[in-house]
């Protein structure tokens, strides 16, 4: 059909002189514009709303009767591969949960793969239930203290730009590369000029939030307080109130959510594994939360859809009204947030829909290519007293202690008693063979080894452990299974899950990745470790823009000064 064609259907549709292609019939729809609850029937041409708040006929009526129907929605920033699943099985496990946009960094297998890692998101993207957007990632590698396995300039991105998938620049991570204008982030900068650039920028204030601001980046998710919110509200920044696996920040930002300032507002999950939305949710229960905690439905809704929607350029999506896309959840009241049925672009995200797709081959396959390594290998050599790194809870930013430590043939030994662990980065892309041990508090451990590939920008192999030959077992056990997760002690493997897809997602369900995540988690607290999320908090320990203590596969990070440190 032509384009005019379609118009005059759709037309037709709106107007009753055809019958719609569906009806939705006996909800409520929420308006977001005026909070009111509109009664009567949402008519809808192929993929586009043509009709809400009025009898329609159609051959095809699904009864919502009771139910409220609200704008599906829209999260405003994760990266799918710390879902831990392709964005097929992402795409299944969270659509029927009513998100039914995605903006989506593939920052992580950016830093694997480069160019194809990018690629492979683009071309999943067009073929999923949901829609899914992609931000193309701005800092591969994140910084020059760290060792990733490709690199990509202003030239390989500006030519991705025009993607019809492509929405823009992502997260600029480094901020400080920013701030004092280092050549390579000025011409990512100007080569995206004019169009949405993603911020990430925590802590940042004052003269340098302005600056950084004034570099062009419009949204900004790393917020962690009230008071730093609404700085960067009021200087203009689209704040994306975060609630992930690892970053939860919903409860600190949630009195910043008001029915004022909703529209400068969106929620995000950033980084969110299967488990967490096996047992909690995704969006829906950032939404349920909020609610509890006090804030209007109005304003909670908004949030989760239009405001994103108005944030990312997406003006045909974010509202149940004519000429929006077909993006509803049906729920059975506000306050629960439970989705009884989700339509994507006019499609019902069933069963049949997810079947029905067509998926592409993965990619990364065999991409952990690290040495093999010893026991001494973890000695770090030195004096006390001597940097840990702090780990708080819920938070991926860290602290910068400095402590006495126990002092064996020169080696700063982990000291299971005293809460402190040895840590240690080895570089896996086969570039330089590159190892970085250090000391960190707050796992727990009393023995053994968790080690991961996904490890924050670089996703080299990240390893705690009390105990130097199981951190061995633990790294070496990762280059065999392509990477994941994995749990040692005694030195036997007590649990591990294979992501080798460029060692960073699995190949198989989401239902099976949740339960083989609960084995590791068991595992994980059978040596006493007490982090609600060790592995992907061990992640972030590696990333060398968070403030204030990191390790990558050069030595440690003072991020206060941006300086490599016993490295």
């Amino acid at each position: 059909m032509s384009a005019s064609g379609d118009i005059a259907r759709r037309i037709a549709q709106g107007r009753g002189d055809a019958p719609a292609d569906l009806v939705l019939r006996g909800g409520a729809t929420l308006d977001l514009v005026t909070g009111e609850m509109i009664a009567g029937d949402v008519a809808i041409c192929r993929e586009t709303i043509v009709g809400v708040g009025e009898d329609y006929e159609s051959d095809r009526v699904i009864d919502v009767q009771g139910a409220v129907l609200v704008p599906g929605f829209i999260d405003a920033h994760l990266h799918i591969e710390s879902s831990l699943v392709t964005p097929f099985e992402f795409d299944r496990c969270v659509a029927p949960r009513g998100v039914t946009t995605a903006i989506c960094d593939p920052h992580e297998i950016a830093n694997v793969l480069g160019l194809e890692g990018l690629r492979y998101f683009l071309d999943a993207s067009a073929r999923t239930v949901m829609d899914i957007r992609v931000m193309l990632s701005s800092c591969v590698p994140s910084t020059t203290m760290e060792t990733s396995g490709a690199e990509l300039g202003a030239e390989a991105l500006a030519a991705l730009m025009d993607h019809p998938r492509a929405l823009g620049l992502a997260e600029f991570m480094n901020y400080p590369g920013v701030i004092h204008r280092d050549p390579g982030c000025l011409e990512k900068l100007e080569a995206f000029r004019g169009r949405h650039i993603d911020g990430h920028a925590p802590l940042l204030s004052g003269r340098d939030l302005n600056a950084y601001i004034a570099a062009g980046v419009r949204t900004e998710h790393e917020a962690t307080t009230a008071a730093e919110a609404r700085e960067k509200l009021r200087k203009g920044m689209r704040v994306l109130i975060r609630e992930g696996s690892v970053s939860k920040d919903l409860h600190a930002l949630a009195e910043v959510l008001d029915e004022r300032t909703a529209p400068y507002l969106c929620l995000c999950t950033d980084d969110r594994n299967p488990l967490d939305i096996g047992e909690e949710g995704h969006l829906d229960h950032m939404i349920r939360t909020l609610i509890a905690l006090g804030r209007s439905p109005l304003a909670a809704y908004r949030a989760a859809s239009l405001s994103a929607a108005e944030a990312f350029g997406l003006k045909d999506r974010g509202l149940i009204a004519p000429g929006r896309r077909a993006d509803i959840a049906v729920l059975d009241t506000l306050e629960d947030c439970r989705a009884r049925l989700v339509m994507c672009g006019g499609r019902v995200a069933d069963d049949a829909a997810f079947a029905a797709r067509e998926t592409i081959p993965p990619v990364g396959r065999a991409s952990v290519k690290a040495r093999p390594v010893a026991a001494e290998d973890f000695r770090w050599p030195g004096a006390s007293p001597a940097p840990v790194i702090g780990v708080i809870p819920g938070k991926i930013i860290t602290e910068h202690l400095t402590e006495t430590v126990a002092v064996t043939d020169g080696d700063r030994r982990p000291d299971p008693e005293a809460g402190l662990a040895r840590i240690a980065v080895i570089e896996r892309h086969g570039r330089n063979g590159g190892m970085a041990c250090g000391l960190v508090r707050g796992f727990d451990l009393r023995g053994g080894a968790i080690g991961s590939t996904l490890c924050h920008d670089h996703h080299n192999i990240a390893v705690v452990g009390a105990d130097y030959a199981d951190m061995a077992l633990a790294a070496n056990r990762l280059g065999e299974i392509e990477g994941g997760f994995v749990v040692v002690a005694g030195g036997v493997v007590l649990a591990e899950l294979p992501l080798p897809m460029a060692g960073l997602m699995s190949l198989a369900s989401f239902e099976e990745v949740r339960e083989t995540l609960i084995d590791l988690r068991a595992a994980a607290r059978s040596l006493g470790v007490t982090l609600a999320e060790p592995f992907l908090q061990l992640a972030f320990l590696a990333l060398p823009v968070i403030p204030h203590l990191k390790i990558t596969d050069r030595g440690l990070v003072d991020v206060d000064r941006f300086a490599l440190i016993d490295g």
